[in-house]
């Protein structure tokens, strides 16, 4: 074990505490909201989780593919496509939910599939963090 495979770790706990904040707290806080608020609100949540959430997930991202080429194994190649499956689902399912909102086209269905297909990545991101604290551990 390396001194990388603490920072993987790391940006994993990072990135799963947060997804089960959105998951539990923000997402379907979204509801409470009028459709002119929540478009006033959402300009300035996307900003600021953006400063959060960015770093982390190219923080990731790029260590597990530095991983693949200088030390690999299976569950550095299993992590790294959880990783890669994560920023697919980000912006093929939550960037154009998001944008709805940002648009002010918003529905109560856009609220709910924000949560319900939040899912996904909660479980991709807490997959990962207990595979790598596994492998570590180990």
């Amino acid at each position: 074990m390396t001194n990388l495979h603490i920072i993987s770790l790391l940006f994993d706990f990072g990135l799963v505490v947060l997804i089960w904040m959105v998951q539990l707290i923000i997402y379907p806080s979204f509801k409470y909201y009028n459709q002119e608020s929540l478009i006033k609100w959402h300009a300035k949540y996307t900003v600021r989780i953006a400063g959060v959430v960015i770093p982390l997930m190219f923080g990731q991202l790029i260590l597990y593919l530095y991983l693949v080429f200088t030390q690999p194994d299976a569950s550095v190649y299993i992590r790294s496509v959880l990783t890669i499956s994560a920023w697919i689902a980000t912006f093929a399912i939550f960037v154009p939910l998001h944008n709805t909102i940002n648009n002010g086209k918003s529905t109560e269905k856009t609220l709910q599939d924000l949560v319900s297909k939040n899912w996904i990545r909660t479980a991709i991101w807490t997959l990962l963090f207990i595979i790598n604290l596994i492998t570590i551990v180990k």
